[in-house]
């Protein structure tokens, strides 16, 4: 995870040294030349206060996340941003640029938080649960549509492929 920051903040410092050139990679809804930048949008920030803002949650959930396994953790991310970036494609507003790891982020909460209780694991239980109740409320927040400049279509999506990850890539009781 320290990895995958580290790469965020240095595509932030290639952009800021660019003339913001890279902010080209984000999701303008409904064009279809933009298609091509589904995935790379989750890697592409729009200032150093955004990718702030984006590393603290992506480490540690993404941490704990990994915690069930890296092959499980990268298709978790996978269908998380690739599903985020479609969603943000067919239904952000018209003449806007979405970008930004949040999407990941808010798939990774519902993720960590559903995945014990998918699974019927104790301790993933209570993990979700405190991590429910430690960021449950920002993340809430971060679904309103209220927010100027916040792409809540972009964290709704996340949110929900997150929902469908912990029970695409649920672990099996062995038998």
């Amino acid at each position: 995870m320290l990895a995958w920051v580290a790469l965020l903040w240095l595509l932030e410092v290639v952009d800021a040294a660019s003339g913001n050139a890279l902010d080209t990679f984000g999701i303008q809804p409904r064009e279809a030349s933009e298609l091509i930048d589904v995935v790379p949008a989750s890697f592409i920030h729009f200032g150093f206060a955004h990718v702030a803002a984006n590393s603290i949650p992506l480490l540690v959930l993404g941490f704990v996340a990994a915690l069930g396994g890296l092959r499980r953790f990268f298709l978790a991310c996978a269908l998380i941003v690739v599903a985020d970036g479609l969603g943000v494609w067919l239904v952000a507003p018209a003449h806007t640029n979405t970008a930004g790891a949040s999407g990941l982020i808010f798939g990774l909460f519902a993720f960590v938080v559903l995945s014990g209780f998918v699974e019927r694991r104790p301790l993933g239980i209570v993990v979700g649960i405190l991590i429910a109740a430690y960021w449950g409320t920002s993340f809430l927040a971060g679904l309103s549509p209220t927010n100027d400049g916040v792409s809540w279509q972009g964290h709704l999506i996340g949110l929900a492929a997150g929902v469908a990850a912990a029970f695409v890539f649920r672990r099996r009781p062995s038998a």
